[in-house]
Formats: structure tokens, C-alpha cells, sequence
């Protein structure tokens, strides 16, 4: 869940010159203040500017939802969960290639701190936005709806200048301000530490290193994957179970899949990178040209001329591995706005030297349009000039494959 700060534009961003598409791994954007191309959601990420990173000590007692090896409330259990919440973190912190990362910017995560108050996180009653990044296992929210395990909510700027409570000015438009992760405490759900999750008592628990590490990510700005193995599909695994491996000293992004990999590439870079360097870009179009003409037009001047919502993925010929995943949808030129529909996509960050597989299939699988509404709906606004509507993805065609040359 997401909410755009509203304040007076100080600066513009320039954006690029040719039309971007929608970018490998779906990432969460926001609209600029006065109009414009959708802007990744994003870190500033800088030395000066650590991300500042807490969690809430307040936890559920009765019953007790948060499992540990150590005794509940004892001081070893919060350090067991200060260490899984860590673990989780160091997941993302240990991928190569990016500038989200140890060697690139030693220190950028900085330490982890702790409140005691239960609702240190953005509360539905209270709207606390304090600018602060906070995790909270005991605190009710209107989110919690049915089957909701835990939940994420950013807040982005929409401006330079852009801040709010204790986050320092934005510097572009897209820029992470406010993160605060929600588990629920209801007693509906139980959440076990790695420890505890092998012990006979969590067998009916659920990770919270898996869920953590799926959190963190819509931290980092993304959305969710449709890719099955990926730590950013909607589902979480089932109780007694984890995704991936377990993170180590010599594979700290063990549980990630090369999707969740890839992803984070697309989104902080490592300009200095050379082996994450290739891309394929193309539509997603249907054989018959007019079988899109009889849908509303999103916008003045625009149309639908493409696939919008269809999964692409691109797989590496010789392991089979799902390298990198994409929702077709759209370009954008950032000197002739509005958005066109068109069934752009663009797997970027690719690792070269290696021969690829392209599929694209409807997205009817466990995870539908629905997971991915808060994505779609982030490229309109009442920001967007001119306003525009987001059609509905389409799931109604069947791929086939062309004979090659």
C-alpha cells in the first residue's frame, strides 16, 4: 500500500528523452506533481543519508504470535528477532550488481534500532507518518483483512523537495520517504525465527525470515512477481516451511530467486557493473490489430494498441532458470506525455554471455491482476497530464509460438 505526499513542486526531474517501458520486475511508480511519466519509487541512496531502520518491541502475548527458541520476553528473544530482522535485510544488502550493497555503500543500512511502543508504525487511526522505518508485530490495522499475513506501506514524494516528519527533502519525484511494515498480531497467524520454525512448536508457524525478506523488498520499491519462485510472489509459503536458502556469510542472498535478483538490479544499479549489462525489449501485440480497437481510451491522444498485464519471462536456454520476469503495459515519452498503452516491456539487467527463452502467457496463474492492482493503478493519477485510466489487464488470448528465421 502506497501514499503519495501532495506538496508544492520545488524542481522538475528531467526524465530520459526516449520512451521508457515498463521495466523488468514490477516495480511501484509514482506520477510527478503537474504530470508526466511514471517514476520509479526508489531510495535516494547515500552515505550521508543511511536508511534509518527500526522495529517495535511490543509483541503479542496472548496468545503469543511471535516464536522463538529463547523464552518469551526475555532479552534473548529480542535479540533473536533483531537478528532474523537483520538476516533479512542482509538478504538484499548481500546482491552483486547493485548500489544497494555492502561494497558499493559501506554502512548505507546503519544500525537497527528498537522503540517499545506498540504503535510506532503508520496506524490507521492516527496516520503517524513520522518518516521513520518501522516494523511492528502488535499493532491493529485495517489491513488486516482475511488471509493477510503482513503488510508494507510506502510513502513516496511526488516533487523535489518533497518531506515529511524526519526524512530529509526529496530529491526527485518517485523517492522513498516512509516505510513501516505491519504483521499481524490478532492471534490468527503465528511467525517463527529460524530457530524456532525447526523446532517441534513451529510447525504450524510461518517464516518471518521469508516473510521479512518479501516485506523489505516493497521497502525497496517493488511490487510483486508473478514468478512462482520468487520471494516476491504474493503467496507466502506454507507454515513449517521457507523459501530458498537459508542466508550465509557466503550466499547472503540465498533465498532469492534470479527474478528477485534482477529486480533490484533494474532498480539501484551498479553503473560499474559489467556483467548484468543485457536487455531485451519488445511488445506484447495481438495477432489481429483490431481486436483491441472497440476498448475505451485510457486517455485524450492515447489508445490501447498493445497486450497490457501479459507475464514475460525470459529464461536461460541452458538451465532453464527464470532469469528475469515482466508485466507488458506501456511507454512513456517524457516530452510528449500521455502514456501509451502499447504492451511495452523490458527485461533489463540481464547477465550476457548467455542465450535466453522469451515466453509470454496471461497472468491466470496463482497470481491474477488483483495481486499487482496497486502497480497497475500507480500509472494514473489525478496528477497525470492529461488524466488517464488504467485498462484492465488482459488475460483473455492465447500465446503461440512463430516459426524462427
Amino acid at each position: 500500500m502506497k501514499r503519495t505526499l501532495a506538496i508544492a513542486t520545488v524542481f522538475f526531474i528531467l526524465a530520459a528523452s526516449w520512451p521508457p517501458p515498463a521495466s523488468a520486475y514490477l516495480a511501484d511508480t509514482t506520477i510527478p506533481q503537474g504530470g508526466g511519466c511514471p517514476q520509479l519509487d526508489r531510495w535516494n541512496l547515500s552515505v550521508a543519508s543511511p536508511l534509518n531502520r527500526r522495529w517495535s518491541t511490543s509483541l503479542p502475548s496472548t496468545p503469543q504470535t511471535v516464536l522463538t527458541l529463547a523464552s518469551a520476553g526475555s532479552g534473548a528473544q529480542i535479540t533473536e528477532i533483531a537478528q532474523a530482522i537483520s538476516d533479512s535485510f542482509g538478504v538484499w544488502y548481500g546482491v552483486s550488481g547493485t548500489t544497494f550493497n555492502a561494497t558499493t555503500y559501506p554502512g548505507l543500512i546503519g544500525p537497527l534500532g528498537q522503540v517499545s511502543a506498540a504503535n510506532s508504525c503508520t496506524d490507521d487511526q492516527q496516520n503517524n507518518v513520522d518518516g521513520l522505518n518501522t516494523i511492528c508485530f502488535n499493532e491493529p490495522s485495517e489491513g488486516f483483512t482475511s488471509g493477510v499475513l503482513a503488510f508494507t506501506r510506502i510513502l513516496t514524494a511526488n516533487s523535489p523537495g518533497a518531506s515529511v516528519g524526519s526524512s530529509a527533502p526529496a530529491s526527485f519525484a518517485g523517492q522513498i520517504l516512509d516505510a513501516d511494515t505491519l504483521f499481524r498480531g490478532d492471534g490468527q497467524a503465528t511467525f517463527a525465527t529460524p530457530g524456532a520454525l525447526a523446532a517441534p512448536a513451529g510447525v504450524g508457524a510461518y517464516d518471518l525470515e521469508s516473510l521479512l525478506t518479501h516485506e523489505i523488498g516493497h521497502w525497496l520499491g517493488f511490487d510483486h512477481s508473478a514468478v512462482w519462485r520468487a520471494i516476491m510472489f504474493p503467496f507466502a509459503p506454507p507454515p513449517g516451511q521457507f523459501l530458498g536458502d537459508r542466508p550465509t556469510a557466503q550466499i547472503p542472498d540465498g533465498p532469492l530467486a534470479d527474478d528477485d535478483r534482477t529486480g533490484i538490479r533494474v532498480l539501484y544499479p551498479d553503473p560499474n557493473d559489467a556483467v548484468n549489462v543485457g536487455e531485451i525489449r519488445g511488445r506484447v501485440v495481438p495477432a489481429n490489430p483490431f481486436a483491441l480497437a472497440l476498448l475505451p481510451s485510457p486517455s485524450p491522444g492515447s489508445f490501447v494498441t498493445g497486450i497490457f498485464g501479459a507475464q514475460v519471462v525470459a529464461v536461460d536456454a541452458s538451465t532453464g532458470a527464470v532469469i528475469a520476469g515482466a508485466l507488458s503495459g506501456w511507454s512513456c515519452n517524457a516530452s510528449s506525455p500521455p502514456l501509451q498503452f502499447d504492451g511495452s516491456y523490458d527485461l533489463a539487467r540481464l547477465p550476457v554471455g548467455h542465450s535466453y527463452v522469451l515466453y509470454a502467457e496471461p497472468l491466470s496463474g496463482l497470481a491474477g491482476p488483483g495481486d499487482f492492482s496497486v502497480a497497475f493503478s500507480d500509472f494514473c493519477s489525478a496528477n497525470a497530464a492529461p488524466p488517464c485510466t488504467t485498462p484492465a489487464a488482459n488475460t483473455n488470448f492465447n500465446a503461440r509460438i512463430l516459426p524462427g528465421p
